[in-house]
């Protein structure tokens, strides 16, 4: 479904830009910026720009894409849009008859006094009527206290400055809205929680070389690692040993030891080394398949920490990736499929490894010789692969196959003309060229006579037991 969608009446209605009831009713009172994004939504309908992205509008716009759909949840609930999917984010643009959607009527008389407690906070700059508003709309819609807006905005101005950004400070709010926090009471106790870990976090910075203040969200992430059984030390062993340059990133790190039971530091520092050669080892069978890999994490943890589990050596690895290449199996599910071959087989131990590849690298060069002698030029299949096997068990040497190959050339089939030829020399106990008959007496001949002379003797046998 397209980004921007309408709903039927609009189509109906013989207009070329905006309604006058959306003039005349909304726009004295809806947000600026609201505005810019609806009148925006319409442009881009009536020019039939339905390609058009969440990511193209708020660029166009020069505003963030949580800024937009902001927006539009805003005017979801003035029913001029409705926002018809969150994940992706779809809108339809509805008309301006809605009974229902008007602006909501906040009530500022009920807080007097906190437009200047708020300014004196703000001291940097003056809060716009948009602003103010979107404050009472955390105290009204949100249910935050009247204490617990101060409290944040405090903080904010505390972290940021006093010329710091009212989006800043609404999204901080949600954020504690998020966690059931909207009372001065829980504000306070989660600010202070924060502080006590503010001492932590100025050294994990320093370990991360992040050059901003610490903020409640780091404070909340911090907790987080430590419920899980971290130490202090061994968060900041964790940021200088996988160097990571951002907080964000020591989270994502955090979250890794914390799937593989790494807590202690020198089990941190071991699982980096061995992390490391893991993700070179995935680059190199990625390199080796000729297969791009943007983001080797999912194919270590998927493929190439399974077949070190396993027992495998990193050379042992990119030679089974070499071979897998040249048989066409250029993929890392295939080359993973191999491998359990391998494993179930009880070959893992590099000795063996290269001894089986070797002596599989030498059958598809014989495989291919009898394609050449069938007349074929394709790739080898696994088919080819079991033919030969079971040809093998059959008792035959590869001069026989080779005959085989040659008399089948010009058949639709030759692999199964092959097979087929192969089978009627065995019921007829032809195992050698010179056995092979002429052109005077079929090859369904032969192996009938044999097969009378194999009854004959069985027969033989068990009226005359005590014959030799």
């Amino acid at each position: 479904m397209a980004f921007i969608s309408v709903a039927e009446e609009l189509t109906r209605k013989s207009v070329t830009s905006v309604e006058n009831k959306f003039i005349t009713r909304y726009l004295a009172e809806l947000d600026p910026v609201a505005v810019k994004v609806y009148l925006y939504a319409l442009y881009l309908y009536q020019n039939g720009q339905t390609a058009y992205t969440l990511e193209d509008l708020a660029k166009k716009l020069q505003l963030t894409e949580d800024d937009v759909k902001e927006r539009f949840e805003y005017l979801d609930e003035l029913e001029l849009v409705a926002v018809t999917s969150k994940i992706p984010f779809e809108i339809k643009i509805l008309d301006c008859e809605n009974f229902y959607g008007k602006p909501k009527k906040l009530h500022p008389e009920k807080y007097d006094g906190l437009y200047d407690e708020l300014q004196a906070i703000l001291s940097g700059r003056m809060i716009s009527q948009n602003e103010y508003r979107e404050y009472l709309i955390l105290l009204e819609d949100y249910g935050f206290e009247r204490n617990a807006i101060v409290m944040i905005v405090n903080y904010c101005v505390g972290l940021k400055g006093d010329k710091i950004n009212g989006a800043y400070i609404k999204k901080v709010a949600k954020n504690f809205y998020a966690d059931g926090i909207t009372t001065a009471a829980q504000v306070e106790e989660r600010l202070s929680s924060y502080t006590a870990a503010t001492s932590t976090l100025i050294k994990v910075f320093a370990a991360c070389s992040v050059k901003r203040q610490p903020e409640v969200e780091d404070g909340e992430t911090l907790n987080g690692w430590l419920s899980m059984g971290f130490t202090e030390d061994a968060i900041v062993c964790a940021a200088k040993t996988f160097k990571v340059k951002s907080f964000e990133k020591l989270d994502g790190v955090m979250q890794e030891l914390n799937r593989n039971s790494k807590y202690d530091i020198k089990e941190i520092e071991d699982y980096r080394k061995t992390r490391t050669s893991l993700y070179e080892t995935a680059v190199g069978v990625a390199k080796t398949l000729g297969v791009y890999v943007s983001d080797a994490t999912p194919y270590v943890e998927n493929y190439v920490s399974v077949w070190c589990g396993y027992g495998f050596s990193t050379e042992a690895i990119i030679n089974i990736a070499k071979y897998c290449f040249l048989s066409g199996r250029n993929s890392f599910d295939a080359t993973n499929d191999f491998v359990g071959t391998l494993y179930g087989g009880a070959f893992v131990d590099d000795e063996s490894v290269t001894h089986l590849l070797n002596q599989l690298a030498e059958d598809d060069k014989f495989i291919k010789t009898i394609h050449t002698a069938c007349g074929l030029t394709r790739k080898i299949i696994p088919y080819d692969r079991q033919a030969l096997t079971r040809w093998r068990d059959w008792g035959f040497n590869e001069a026989m196959i080779i005959k085989a190959a040659e008399l089948s050339a010009g058949k639709n089939n030759p692999m199964a003309a092959v097979n087929y030829l192969l089978s009627t020399w065995k019921n007829g106990g032809v195992y050698t060229v010179e056995q092979i008959p002429e052109n005077g007496q079929s090859f369904k001949q032969t192996a009938k006579a044999a097969q009378r002379q194999r009854d004959y003797d069985i027969l033989k046998s068990l009226y005359n037991p005590d014959e030799d």
